[in-house]
C-alpha cells in the first residue's frame, strides 16, 4: 500500500458487507453498497412495532431472524417459512404514525394492514410495520461521536457497525475449544466486515480511511457496541441458546461500558457520504489507545 496513506498502522480490505433493510430481521450480504449519512443504503429503514407503537426485536421475538429481505431495483421482498412473499416498494407508505424506539418517540409513516398482517399472523401478536421519516433528525448520542452529528434510521444508535473476521475467527477458536460448533458472523449483525487486521483491532481503529478515486471516504468508530442476547438467536433455527454470550462474557468486558460484553465498533459517517463501499476495498487506519 505504497501510494495508499504509508504512514498508517493498520491496513486491509473489506471484507463482507451487509444491509439489515428491517430493523431485526435476517441481513442481505451484498457486494457494494451506497454510503449515506445515516449509514449503508435502506439499513434499518423498516421497523416492526408492536400494539402501542413499541419497536420489537430478536430480544423477544427470535423469530424475526427467520424473516428474509431481498433487495430489487424498486422493492425490498420479505419471505418467511410458510408465509407468501410480502412485497414492500422502495417508495410506498400509507399513514404517518409515532413510534418507540429505546423511549424516544421517533416519527415513522405505517406501512398498511397488508404489511401489519403479515408481521402479526408470523410474529404471533398485533404487530405494525413502520418506514423511518427521512425527514427525521435522529442523532446519534454525542457524548460518543465527540460532538459531531451523526443521524441514523432505526439502527440501535449508531449509523455503520465494524467487526472483523480476525475477531470472529478468536471466538469461533474459543467456542471450538470448548467443544461448541463455530458461528456464523450474521449473529453480530455487522455493516461492513474488515479483513488483514488482527482480532478485535477494531476497537483501536481511529479513523478508517477507505480508498476511493472520487472522495475522501471516512469511517470514524466512536462506541464499542455492547451486546444483548441476539447473537445467542440462530439466524437459521431462530432458536435461542446461551453459549456466544456465556463465552464472550469470558473475555469482553470492556472497561469503557462499566463491564458490559461488547463486539465489534459503532461508526459514524465523517466524509464520504453518496459514495459506494465495495467488498475488497481497500482501507487504512492509525490505532488508538485511550
Amino acid at each position: 500500500m505504497s501510494s495508499f496513506y504509508p504512514e498508517s498502522d493498520v491496513s486491509g480490505t473489506i471484507a463482507r458487507l451487509f444491509v439489515y433493510p428491517v430493523k431485526s430481521c435476517a441481513g442481505v450480504e451484498v457486494q457494494e453498497a451506497l454510503l449515506t449519512e445515516t449509514g449503508l443504503d435502506l439499513d434499518r429503514a423498516w421497523m416492526v412495532v408492536d400494539a402501542q407503537g413499541e419497536f420489537v426485536t430478536q430480544r423477544s421475538q427470535p423469530r424475526m431472524a427467520l424473516i428474509r429481505p431481498q433487495i430489487k431495483a424498486s422493492e425490498v421482498v420479505l419471505r418467511a417459512p410458510g408465509m407468501l412473499a410480502l412485497h414492500l416498494g422502495l417508495d410506498t407508505v400509507e399513514a404517518p404514525a409515532a413510534v418507540t424506539l429505546w423511549g424516544e418517540t421517533v416519527p415513522a409513516w405505517d406501512m398498511g394492514a397488508v404489511a401489519a398482517q403479515w408481521f402479526s399472523d408470523f410474529l404471533g401478536q398485533p404487530c405494525r410495520l413502520v418506514r423511518f421519516d427521512p425527514e427525521h433528525q435522529r442523532l446519534s448520542s454525542m457524548r460518543w461521536t465527540g460532538g459531531v452529528e451523526a443521524p441514523n434510521q432505526f439502527s440501535d444508535g449508531f449509523p455503520v457497525l465494524v467487526c472483523s473476521e480476525a475477531s470472529m475467527e478468536d471466538i469461533n477458536a474459543r467456542l471450538w475449544a470448548l467443544g461448541h460448533a463455530a458461528v456464523g458472523i450474521d449473529r453480530f449483525r455487522p455493516n461492513v466486515v474488515l479483513a488483514g487486521v488482527q482480532p478485535h483491532d477494531e476497537d483501536r481503529l481511529d479513523m478508517i480511511r477507505l480508498e476511493d478515486s472520487d472522495a475522501e471516504v471516512h469511517l470514524q468508530p466512536v462506541k464499542p457496541c455492547a451486546r444483548c442476547p441476539i447473537p445467542d438467536v440462530d439466524p437459521a433455527t431462530g432458536e435461542t441458546g446461551s453459549v456466544v454470550g456465556a463465552t464472550l462474557r469470558t473475555y469482553r468486558q470492556d472497561k469503557r461500558l462499566d463491564g458490559a460484553i461488547t463486539f465489534g465498533m459503532n461508526a459514524i459517517v465523517r466524509q464520504g457520504a453518496g459514495s459506494v463501499l465495495r467488498v475488497g476495498q481497500r482501507f487504512a487506519a492509525d490505532l488508538r489507545f485511550d
